[in-house]
């Protein structure tokens, strides 16, 4: 695997932005260890129907807060209380703003520097969404509603987390450029169009194309309308007899490894599904984690690629790498990235864009 500073980003390890870490059934009151951003971490859900995501050791003498099973404070059903997590150690308790509010066996009141970090979290869509940011400050661009999500007539998608990948995310992100590995690695075919447009944090593709298994012969293109949301979110319309939108989320768990979710939602003819619609539903979504798992099975065994080599008929892999550079430098310098890539690009070698055999 590759590092940050071997591709070239910019000032920080890992990118600025909104991730996911979760789904909402990971956060229970039985504290759960999580790591991202090369960071321990600990998640858990308060009386109040919170979830919280805290720095994962007690500052007392550097106990993991949820690393336990055998202690009273566990047994005794202690380890949350209300909003607040107790350390099994000493039974330190750290409110849900972090710091210490109660040493069980002391007169004296908690020193303001026992504090644990806490993070931002937004439970969205069946999900744990985490902003990140090197510098501290808050989001700069909103968290994606999700459409179709709980609403008449969709079908909510079942998110799975496809596991780990030894990966630097960059390699990740280029996929929303890449027209050349559709045909060969899924199956495309007769396409007629294939654009990439960047403005500002959201990097779009659209796609136009027949399938070899997925389309009716001679029948209608497919067409995917798939845009990431800063540098971790990326969804996908895709429009037919039944429309869907897929979500794929990575999220750095240290630099050179991510983790990655997916699911998809699907509109059906009943406002309010039926079994057979879930049924349905059920089988595109598999019909996706199949299609992705070939990505997946590339991203898995290939070296890094610092320097793409670019040949005429690939995607503008410079432009997506100089929009990511945005996430991994100060967000003053963010403008400076976007003017330089914001915009429109058509990949030539289409049926709507052929080849110019003049030129």
């Amino acid at each position: 695997m590759a590092t940050t500073a071997e591709y070239n980003l910019g000032d920080f390890t890992y990118p600025r932005g909104w991730f996911m870490i979760g789904l909402s059934s990971d956060a229970t009151q039985t504290p759960l260890a999580v790591r991202f951003f090369g960071e321990d971490l600990v998640l858990y859900r308060g009386a109040s129907g919170k979830p919280h995501l805290v720095g994962a050791y007690c500052p007392h003498m550097g106990t993991h807060l949820a690393k336990n099973t055998t202690s009273y404070v566990v047994k005794d059903g202690e380890h949350v209380q209300g909003d607040s997590i107790r350390c099994p150690y000493h039974g330190w308790r750290f409110g849900p703003d972090g710091q210490c509010d109660d040493i069980p066996y002391s007169p004296k009141a908690p020193p303001k520097r026992a504090c644990i970090s806490t993070k931002k979290l937004v439970e969205r869509a069946g999900c744990l969404w985490f902003w990140y940011d090197e510098e501290g400050g808050e989001p700069d661009y909103e968290l994606p509603e999700f459409e179709g999500y709980g609403e008449p007539a969709w079908v909510n998608w079942n998110v799975r987390c496809l596991g780990e990948l030894d990966s630097h995310p960059q390699e990740v992100v280029d996929n929303i450029c890449d027209k050349g590995h559709l045909e060969p690695v899924h199956g495309s075919l007769n396409m007629e169009l294939f654009e990439n447009e960047f403005e500002g944090h959201v990097a779009r593709q659209i796609l136009s194309a027949g399938h070899k298994t997925l389309a009716a012969d001679g029948g209608e293109p497919m067409t995917n309308d798939t845009w990431y949301t800063g540098p971790g979110i990326l969804q996908s319309k895709m429009i037919g007899e039944f429309p869907s939108l897929m979500l794929i989320a990575h999220t750095p768990i240290e630099d050179g490894k991510v983790k990655v979710w997916y699911g998809l939602s699907v509109k059906v003819q009943n406002t309010e599904p039926t079994e057979e619609d879930r049924a349905l539903a059920a089988g595109y979504e598999e019909a996706g984690v199949v299609a992705f798992a070939q990505d997946f099975e590339i991203w898995a065994n290939k070296r890094p690629c610092l320097n793409p080599m670019m040949v005429e008929g690939d995607g503008p892999f410079d432009k997506v790498r100089i929009w990511y550079r945005q996430f991994f430098n100060p967000r003053a310098r963010a403008g400076d990235f976007q003017k330089r890539v914001n915009g429109r690009y058509v990949v030539r070698g289409t049926n709507t864009h052929p080849w110019d055999n003049a030129a």
